[in-house]
């Protein structure tokens, strides 16, 4: 038996989109019968996963890795400190930075993100998946709405580097700042903060102890930076061609774009169906 990691933007379905490609459900449902396990391996939360999710995963690593499913099994759950939310959020709002706080299943954002974001010119999956989740019913809430409850992530959007330079003097020894690729004239940098206790490649290695799988025996797909940690965590990776020019260089198989059936023929190539 393998176990299979998904993204879900940019690697399953178009960034901000929930419809996979035929193809690729059709590799999905075929590797299943086959006695594989496939995962979702994704950013996003519970709420924002749940369309894709629904189709029918054996389970799903979400938030970047801190909360996971194994069929109905809650494995690990791991909420940021309320303390350190409510200081990065203060610090961050003072200098500029858009932000959205991550729970299991609602996201609160910025009143004022989908202005920023009609501006940004970032030319990633993730800034394509906020302007898209926007236009959409995905579960986000105004950030003055937020009612305190656990919150996973917290991810940032900002026009220049300086901005980050305070958060990251107090916090990047506990959190780590994922920071997606952009074009190089681009003028938004986003990504997400992340508590280095949990990454998606330790959630890959969580599933596999849970199922008792050698790690050499579990495959990862993605697109982004965000991806990273589970490309290096898994037995074998994959980068979709759409992907990041610095995911592709870490990936031992480059596959075709997402649009261009890249999961199916990933399948295929690995024999998984």
């Amino acid at each position: 038996m393998k176990l299979i990691f998904l993204d879900i933007d940019g690697t399953l379905v178009e960034a901000g989109h929930n419809e996979p490609p035929a193809s690729a459900l059709e590799a999905i449902r075929k590797a299943q019968n086959k006695g594989h396990k496939v995962f979702l391996c994704s950013g996003r939360n519970i709420g924002m996963a749940r369309p894709v999710y629904q189709l029918g995963f054996d389970g799903i690593i979400a938030l970047a890795g801190a909360y996971v499913l194994a069929g109905d099994e809650l494995i690990y759950d791991q909420p940021m400190k309320k303390e350190d939310l409510e200081d990065l959020i203060r610090i961050l709002h003072e200098d500029g930075v858009f932000c959205t706080i991550e729970t299991k299943d609602k996201t609160y954002g910025d009143e004022n993100l989908s202005d920023f974001l009609d501006q940004a010119d970032g030319d990633n999956s993730e800034i394509e998946r906020w302007r898209q989740a926007l236009k959409s019913d995905l579960g986000i809430q105004p950030m003055s709405e937020y009612d305190g409850s656990s919150a996973y992530k917290i991810v940032i959007m900002c026009t220049k580097p300086e901005q980050l330079l305070r958060t990251k003097a107090k916090y990047e020894k506990d959190y780590d700042f994922v920071i997606q690729e952009v074009k190089e004239h681009g003028n938004c940098l986003n990504g997400e903060l992340i508590h280095r206790s949990f990454d998606k490649g330790k959630a890959i290695r969580i599933v596999a102890e849970h199922y008792g799988v050698p790690i050499k025996d579990t495959i990862s797909f993605g697109d982004s930076m965000n991806d990273l940690t589970a490309i290096e965590a898994a037995g074998v990776s994959c980068c979709m061609g759409n992907g990041a020019k610095a995911l592709k260089e870490k990936s031992d198989h480059v596959l075709p774009d997402l649009k261009d059936d890249g999961l199916a023929y990933g399948f295929e190539l690995l024999d998984l169906i």
